[in-house]
Order: structure tokens, then C-alpha cells, then sequence
């Protein structure tokens, strides 16, 4: 298994569509996500990706396909000093410990590149797999916000996990 974290090229965009084109991935994700997801969407996603200077967006790859993203994208102003990171992956990929590695290898990119103390990631009560993977990841469960999250018609509550700067080296010794 070779998987690699890189920037996405142009030529990502059919896998990208191929893998993304899922409800079962868009329900988890903000409304910028949409379902369906055909090529223009990842087309403009792509251009999104390939924006942002330093990159913020990365696509995770395995043997050469594209089967996600995962992206560290830092809050401005009194929030300057953190920055969330998001991600997601085909269906196929889900509990292959897949994302555990790419969060860790983002989370090192992450606090490498910009200058912040604390990654954070935001997730509803209902997905309970991305859950599971933040605490494998050394994320702490900071906060739970009650129905403050409203997606296909439905309210969720947000649980919100963190990760400080200092846990990257305590985790790699």
C-alpha cells in the first residue's frame, strides 16, 4: 500500500468525482460538499486546492488514485492561533487506517507550516467513526454544542476535538 499525501493536479479530477460522487460521504460534510458531485465540482475543488499558498488542501492518494482529501486551514484574528483540519474518504477506504495516518501526517505538516498551538476538528454526534479516529489520533474531546448543526433537514450536535502543538512530540517519542 503506497499512500501519499500531495497537492491535487488537474488530472485528480476523475477519481476525485468518482470517490466523492457519495451520500453516504456528503452527509458528513458541510453543504459546500455537495451530492451529487459531478465534475464541475471537482474541478472547482481542485482550483480551491491549488489557491491557497502555503497549501492548505491536500489530496490523499493511494496507489496513485485519488480517495480523498484532508486539509489544516488556519482561523484569522483572535483565532489566528488555530486552524481546523477536515477531511474525508471513498466508502471503500472507510476503517482501513487510512485516515489516521493521513491526519498525522497532516497534523506535523500542519503545525510545520503555520504558525499555530492547536488543530481542532469539528464533527456531529452521529459519526461516530470520525469520532473514533480523532482519539486514535490523540485528539481531546474539548466541547459538545447541542443541535447547532442543521443538514438535510435535520438538527446534530457538533463535538469539537482538539490537538496542541506540544502533543505532536510527546506523540512521536
Amino acid at each position: 500500500m503506497e499512500l501519499v499525501l500531495r497537492p491535487y493536479q488537474p488530472s485528480d479530477v476523475e477519481s476525485l468525482v468518482k470517490h466523492a460522487n457519495n451520500f453516504n460521504i456528503s452527509k458528513y460534510l458541510t453543504n459546500k460538499f455537495p451530492f451529487p458531485y459531478e465534475k464541475k465540482d471537482g474541478e472547482a475543488f481542485i482550483q480551491l486546492a491549488l489557491s491557497h499558498n502555503p497549501l492548505q488542501i491536500k489530496a490523499i492518494v493511494l496507489n496513485g488514485e485519488v480517495i480523498g482529501s484532508i486539509g489544516v486551514h488556519q482561523l484569522a484574528d483572535i483565532y489566528s492561533k488555530s486552524a481546523e483540519i477536515g477531511y474525508w474518504i471513498a466508502e471503500d477506504f472507510w476503517g482501513k487506517g487510512i485516515v489516521p495516518l493521513a491526519i498525522k501526517e497532516m497534523l506535523k505538516y500542519g503545525f510545520d507550516t503555520f504558525d499555530i498551538e492547536r488543530i481542532f476538528a469539528r464533527t456531529t454526534h452521529t459519526n461516530l467513526a470520525s469520532q473514533q479516529v480523532l482519539k486514535k489520533t490523540g485528539f481531546i474531546f474539548e466541547a459538545e454544542l447541542k443541535d447547532t448543526i442543521f443538514k438535510n433537514g435535520e438538527y446534530f450536535d457538533e463535538l469539537i476535538f482538539g490537538f496542541r502543538k506540544h502533543q505532536l512530540s510527546k506523540e512521536q517519542n
